[in-house]
């Protein structure tokens, strides 16, 4: 199901174009120099048998202390007081079961740095290669870590929390962190967190600019896109921008990859981005009013260049597109019994300024409905009837 979001009649029949506001709303936060801390962590054997245990009794019965695990600083670039602090604040987390291997939190944290407080992304693994090899008597003792990321606000860093999980998840795959490979290799990656997650999104609005409604317009509609002479990083930055503006995990999985398949046959071209040149070059691209009018925010927002505020853009972004797919299918409901609804239908489809997309949606999502069909039907008529005249 669409999250449902209040809404009123008076409203619905309006223009998307305020949707570009909301992101212009946002005050620019500031991001300032961002740190990173990545500890050994290590349980004591009582511990590591208490977890082993599968009985609910034996997990209520115990509660971590500082003595039942060690902390061992491996890499940091912080100040060596904020170090400190920072090490406090992971052992109480740790101390009150707050960390699970593998899912990051996000909270913020007061440290002896120029920022004062910042956000912090914290999260505990163990490698992927030690997990498949581990037997449950050397899984007491198998190493395992902490991560921390921090720059921004607490509230900044929640909107990549996504991108970090993934972040992490590529250090537990492809690095190995014993020590002789820690200078080489760790810690540049780890130094990188904030321009490699964090910084896409900023560096595919500077890089478009004007034509970044294209963009906006391809991953809300599901257009195959197919990069081409760029380098290794803009590619990655393009791919993360189409997964973060599409509506993936916010449309029911089966309506999105009957979407992709509709407009794989429909097209039968993909939209092409020649990046060969100082400005990318676009073939076979769509746009509509509303992805125009949103493209006008981002591009008002790179004044500041703050990627936390382009994030935030994006999610309002998507925001206003689910409102209206929920309104129209609502409409929809409310047509199969009731003409003058169906008049309603037509003049929010006209007025929202992304109608060609939404109609594919619903109509993907009304295709076993045979009266929600037939209204839809009724609705593309009237739209392609609009665009001769």
């Amino acid at each position: 199901m669409l999250p449902a979001l209040p809404d009123g009649d008076e409203r619905e029949l309006e223009s998307s174009e305020e949707g570009g506001g909301a992101g212009e709303e946002r005050r620019p936060e500031r991001h300032g120099c961002t740190y990173h801390g990545l500890y050994g962590y290590r349980r004591s054997a009582q511990q590591g048998a208490a977890a082993g245990d599968g009985s609910a009794g034996g997990a209520v019965a115990h509660t971590p202390s500082t003595e039942d695990f060690s902390l061992s600083l491996l890499d940091t670039n912080l100040p060596a007081e904020a170090e400190t602090e920072l090490r406090s604040f992971i052992a109480k987390r740790l101390t009150k079961g707050a960390l699970f291997e593998g899912m990051g939190n996000v909270a913020s944290v007061g440290l002896s740095i120029p920022e004062g407080k910042v956000g912090c992304y914290y999260c505990r693994f163990q490698q992927e290669s030690l997990l498949e090899m581990a037997t449950l008597e050397s899984d007491i003792n198998a190493p395992e870590y902490v991560v921390c990321f921090l720059g921004g606000s607490e509230k900044g860093l929640e909107l990549f929390r996504l991108e970090l999980d993934k972040y992490i998840q590529n250090l537990k795959i492809n690095l190995d962190l014993e020590q002789k490979n820690l200078e080489a290799c760790v810690s540049p990656y780890l130094r990188s967190w904030f321009e490699d997650a964090i910084c896409p999104v900023q560096r595919v609005v500077q890089l478009f600019q004007d034509k970044l409604a294209s963009l906006l317009h391809a991953a809300l509609s599901y257009t195959p896109v197919e990069v081409k002479n760029a380098d290794e990083r803009t590619e990655k930055d393009i791919s993360r921008f189409l997964a973060a503006a599409s509506l993936q995990g916010l449309v029911q999985e089966g309506t999105m990859t009957s979407l992709c398949i509709a407009m794989t046959e429909e097209q039968h071209k993909s939209m092409v981005i020649d990046c060969s040149g100082p400005q990318p070059q676009l073939h076979n691209a769509g746009s509509n009013r509303f992805c125009e009018d949103w493209m006008q925010a981002f591009v008002n927002g790179a004044e500041g260049g703050n990627p936390f505020l382009f994030r935030q853009i994006l999610e309002n972004f998507k925001l206003k597109a689910i409102q209206d797919i929920n309104n129209l299918k609502r409409f929809i409901r409310q047509a199969e019994m009731n003409h003058y609804a169906l008049f309603k239908c037509y003049l929010f489809l006209k007025n929202c300024g992304s109608g060609d997309i939404l109609l594919k949606i619903v109509k993907v999502e009304h295709a076993e409905m045979p009266e929600a069909r037939n209204v839809v039907t009724v609705l593309e008529e009237f739209m392609r009837e609009t665009s001769v005249a």
